[in-house]
């Protein structure tokens, strides 16, 4: 019997590639190497799709406390107040709604799964890096009832009725980690690509707070706009999309190409049995299977209705683009993407790995 939800306890803040088109954005000679991805997706010849378009003191540490959780308001979005780097994602409604679509996408790309690597049966304590809305960590607390979930991110925006074994803390991954050494069974993190400056630290850091035997794993979208049958136009808006999410990766230094070095890294942490997968997310319902078509709708949304809002600040601030220029080239953008004759994807890596047995740290 599934325990009642309880009201949860205030949020604790912590101080302490590939592709089958030659040209695709994004990846240079040196990135292009030999990988396993995804079989090649069938498109759905049929164009109309019925129901397509719906697819110190006291009052001072709480003034500090009510600010982190509050975070800075900024062009009518808000965004984290708290972290060692300045964030370039809101962390708004509108933004939680995002990630939780995000959430549906990538569980259907892992075929309902909340993930790939084959962690233990019962696990005792797991953590869920850059948590976000949460929904990840409490999906997992569900499916794991007797387990420990710690979600932990920037930003208190999780909600508050919660499964009795999911908790959230506001810390940022890339500080020292408080977590004593084999703490976690399993530690997880999705789509933190441009938001970590030092993946091996993080790398490193995971290793240690894991127990012997368990398994940390790292999974991102890679926006190399690729096809397999031709339709990739290139040199298009919706390409040049993808440059300017890696060229703000790269003014930051947080690589947008991060993914590609994951199953590297962990290897030279120590991690053993690394496993690489690449999957593809196509960028509208043009699959003829169902499940991708899905997947590609949650894609087209994705971008059509929210990625705007990651790229804006980003691309005037970072890049110091001209805004009447972004505008323009989004809407260039949300045509082409719309266009379901372009059976164009993206990668999406997913790489894990496992603590020795007997690990020296």
């Amino acid at each position: 019997m599934t325990p009642p939800p309880k009201q949860a306890s205030p949020v604790k803040t912590r101080t302490p590639s590939p592709t089958n088109d030659a040209g695709a954005a994004g990846l240079t000679s040196e990135d292009q190497e030999t990988q396993t991805i995804s079989s090649e997706i069938e498109p759905d010849e049929s164009i109309s799709d019925e129901g397509y378009a719906e697819s110190t003191s006291t009052s001072y540490v709480s003034s500090i406390a009510s600010d982190v959780r509050r975070g800075i308001e900024e062009n009518g979005r808000l965004y984290a107040a708290y972290g060692k780097h300045k964030p370039w994602v809101p962390v708004d409604d509108a933004e939680m709604d995002r990630n939780d679509f995000q959430h549906c996408k990538f569980t259907l790309l892992l075929n309902n799964e909340l993930h790939l690597a084959p962690i233990k049966q019962g696990p005792h304590k797991i953590l869920d890096l850059g948590t976000g809305s949460g929904i990840w960590a409490i999906d997992m607390g569900d499916k794991h009832p007797s387990a420990e979930i710690i979600g932990v991110d920037t930003a208190a925006v999780q909600p508050n009725i919660l499964p009795p074994n999911v908790q959230f803390e506001i810390d940022d991954i890339e500080s020292d980690w408080l977590y004593r050494e084999s703490s976690f069974d399993f530690i997880h993190g999705r789509e933190l690509v441009l938001s970590i400056r030092n993946w091996p630290r993080l790398v490193q850091q995971s290793f240690r707070a894991l127990k012997p035997g368990g398994y940390f794993e790292l999974s991102g979208s890679l926006p190399v706009i690729s096809s397999d049958d031709g339709t990739h136009i290139p040199n298009s808006a919706f390409e040049e999309m993808a440059q300017v999410y890696f060229d703000m990766g790269d003014r930051i230094g947080a690589s947008g190409k991060a993914p590609l070095s994951w199953k590297t890294q962990l290897e030279e942490a120590g991690f053993e049995n690394v496993v690489e997968k690449v999957l593809k997310i196509p960028t509208n319902p043009w699959p003829k299977d169902p499940r991708m078509k899905k997947i590609g709708a949650f894609e087209l949304s994705h971008f059509r209705d929210g990625i705007s809002n990651i790229f804006a600040r980003g691309y005037t601030q970072i890049l110091g683009g001209d805004p009447l220029y972004f505008e323009i080239l989004m809407a260039r953008a949300k045509a082409e993407v719309s266009n379901r004759r372009m059976h164009t994807y993206l990668l999406f890596y997913v790489v894990y790995g496992q603590r020795p047995l007997e690990a020296q740290v």
